[in-house]
């Protein structure tokens, strides 16, 4: 059996050297960049053996503290996508070199489109945003924040409103590009949202993972931005790029997985007390939203699902 100990130490480094050198880069872009410097420098002689270090590779990142529903699912789709020629390229030239350059290949294909998603996004969320509307958000997404910036260089003046977005504060951080790009913006404590809600046009939100439900998990806190949105007849919008679609079905909090509401050193440290740990994402019903804007483009939740099936087959 061959040792692929060494691959986990490398998948990781680049993985985490990729996040920190490029603070606009997403989770799931830097997962799927790592996979395929992996796939390239990769000595295996097989393609089993090659399966075997990029799921290994999976396996090192997940070990870091990042968003592991945006890594497990960006990851599940690249090996998905471009594993779809393996079959019929052997069966036309069973040389394994040959297979691993057409890996390579679709792979290229596969991180050009996914670095295009936000542009995409910030496209198809044109016609909901208009001068003079009121926007609420929570946390920090960079897919929400690249399409606001985009309106706002379309002449559009509107107005955001961020949850501070406790415990980790990262509205904060929204807040302060917005201000630094000169968009209207106003800081608001979590507590504060119920209060608000009456002046907001529609929220929007990012997305840590969409779930084959049609709900999200995002940021803790985004479920109850979300209940008071729709008990007010609020809009709620999802803003998500399509590699952060994740082949899980749960139906209230307890069922997402315990390594998509805690850091992974958490886990390690206080996996037998997460009862005093507070969770650092929640799930979001689909009945609380009213589109996804993805880069397939605009869907109910509801449609999810079908998609779902459309990029795992």
């Amino acid at each position: 059996m061959p040792n692929f100990g060494q691959t986990d130490i490398n998948a990781q480094g680049i993985f985490t050297k990729l996040l920190t050198s490029d603070s606009d880069k997403s989770t799931g872009l830097a997962a799927i960049e790592t996979l395929m410097e992996v796939l390239k420098t990769s000595d295996a002689n097989t393609l089993s053996e090659l399966t075997h270090k990029l799921d290994d590779a999976v396996g090192a990142m997940l070990k870091t503290d990042y968003s592991s529903a945006s890594l497990q699912s960006a990851s599940e789709l690249f090996l998905r996508f471009i594993s779809l020629i393996s079959k019929e390229a052997l069966l036309v030239d069973p040389d394994f070199e040959h297979v691993k350059q057409e890996y390579i290949k679709r792979g290229n294909i596969f991180i050009e489109r996914i670095r295009k998603s936000r542009q995409i996004i910030a496209s198809c969320f044109r016609p909901f945003i208009r001068s003079n509307l009121k926007i609420l958000t929570h946390s920090f997404s960079k897919v929400v924040l690249e399409s606001l910036l985009e309106a706002k260089s379309r002449g559009c003046n509107f107005h955001v409103f961020t949850t501070e977005s406790q415990p980790d504060r990262s509205g904060r951080k929204m807040y302060e590009v917005l201000q630094k790009h000169e968009i209207q913006s106003t800081l608001v404590l979590d507590s504060a949202v119920g209060y608000l809600m009456e002046q907001i046009d529609f929220v929007v939100f990012g997305a840590e993972g969409v779930m084959e439900t049609g709900g999200i998990i995002n940021k803790i806190g985004t479920l109850g931005v979300a209940i008071c949105a729709k008990a007010m007849n609020k809009p709620v919008y999802v803003m998500a790029e399509s590699i952060k679609f994740v082949k899980e079905y749960p139906l209230n909090q307890s069922d997402i997985p315990d390594k998509f509401k805690y850091r992974y050193s958490t886990l390690q440290t206080n996996k037998d007390e997460l009862k005093n740990e507070h969770p650092l994402t929640d799930y979001t019903p689909p009945q609380y939203l009213n589109l996804l804007i993805t880069d397939l483009g605009i869907f109910t939740p509801a449609a999810v699902g079908d998609e779902l099936i459309k990029l795992y087959t």
